[in-house]
C-alpha cells in the first residue's frame, strides 16, 4: 500500500505531510526518550488532538494543542506520527 493511499484512508502518515488546517491525533513519535519527554512536557503526548495551523512544507510546522501553539522543526514533525 502506499503512503498516498494510507493518507486517503485515514492511515498513520507524518506531521510533516499534514495540509494546514487539519486536525489529527498523535500516535506516536520516532525520538529519544529524552526528547520525547520534552515533547510530552509540552503536552505532545500519543493520543492528544493536533491542528495544523501552518506547515507549507519548509520552516517550521506550527500547531496547537490544548488551546496553545506550538512551533516544531521539520525534523521533529517528520519523527512525528499521526492519523
Amino acid at each position: 500500500m502506499t503512503e498516498s493511499s494510507d493518507q486517503a484512508m485515514g492511515g498513520v502518515r507524518h506531521l510533516s505531510s499534514v495540509p494546514r488546517g487539519d486536525c489529527v491525533r498523535l500516535v506516536g513519535i520516532d525520538t529519544g526518550l529524552g526528547f520525547r519527554s520534552r515533547l510530552a512536557a509540552m503536552g505532545l503526548v500519543p493520543g492528544v488532538a493536533v491542528r495544523v495551523l501552518r506547515n507549507s512544507g519548509h520552516g517550521p510546522a506550527v500547531v496547537e494543542v490544548k488551546g496553545t501553539r506550538l512551533a516544531l522543526g521539520r525534523g521533529v514533525a517528520s519523527k512525528m506520527q499521526v492519523e
